[in-house]
């Protein structure tokens, strides 16, 4: 078993207005942590594996706190209506997130 710190990266990324941060990195497996502040938009663009979003706090259009949602690969996705939104972010592939996915 192999802990991490998601609340001391939701600190760091807060701090710096918005972020994200790779917690844990595995063969076949990446989870991060991604903070939105307000007015700062999600900027994202589809991913070539699924993922999994867990609200660690906040609010925003269609989720909050405690609630998690799933997103296909190549599917076109968003958060908004947020003043500070902080997920938990598991791809069910290698380093999806970060790393050129082409």
């Amino acid at each position: 078993m192999q802990g991490f710190d998601a609340a001391a990266a939701v600190s760091r990324l807060r701090d710096a207005g918005g972020g994200y941060e790779v917690v844990h990195e595995s063969p076949g497996l990446e989870i991060g942590v991604y903070v939105l502040v307000a007015p700062e938009p999600d900027r994202q663009s589809p991913h070539a594996f699924d993922e999994i979003y867990v609200v660690l706090d906040g609010e925003g259009r269609r989720v909050t706190k405690d609630e998690a949602v799933f997103v296909p690969a190549h599917a076109d996705h968003r958060f908004s209506g947020y003043e500070t939104l902080s997920l938990l972010v598991v791809f069910n592939g290698p380093h999806t997130a970060t790393k050129d996915e082409g």
